[in-house]
């Protein structure tokens, strides 16, 4: 089990991001666009920076969402390998049969 901690850090994070992506965006797409005024595109990295870091997309940590895993993660099951094995073998998750040979 990972940390209580990480695991709200990294929640924190991921309402920050959502919170932050329109205006990240608005002011991506003129600080990047290059037929305005270089002045126009300054301002708006002055902006850009003034948001919290947190709220980049590039901050968020994928983490099991049983353990708090941070590694081996499945994003398409959105858990790590070893909670996937142990749910697996207890037959919680559909479709998901033990191979043995």
């Amino acid at each position: 089990m990972a940390k209580k901690s990480a695991i709200e850090k990294n929640k924190l994070r991921r309402k920050l991001v959502k919170k932050f992506a329109s205006k990240r965006a608005r002011l991506l797409a003129v600080a990047n666009d290059e037929s305005k005024s270089m002045e126009e595109r300054f301002e708006a990295r002055l902006k850009l920076a003034e948001i919290p870091r947190n709220a980049s997309p590039t901050r968020i940590r994928n983490r099991c969402e049983v353990t708090g895993r941070p590694r081996a993660y499945y994003r398409k099951l959105g858990m790590s390998r070893i909670a996937l094995r142990e749910l697996g073998s207890n037959g919680l998750i559909p479709g998901l049969v033990k191979s043995s040979w």
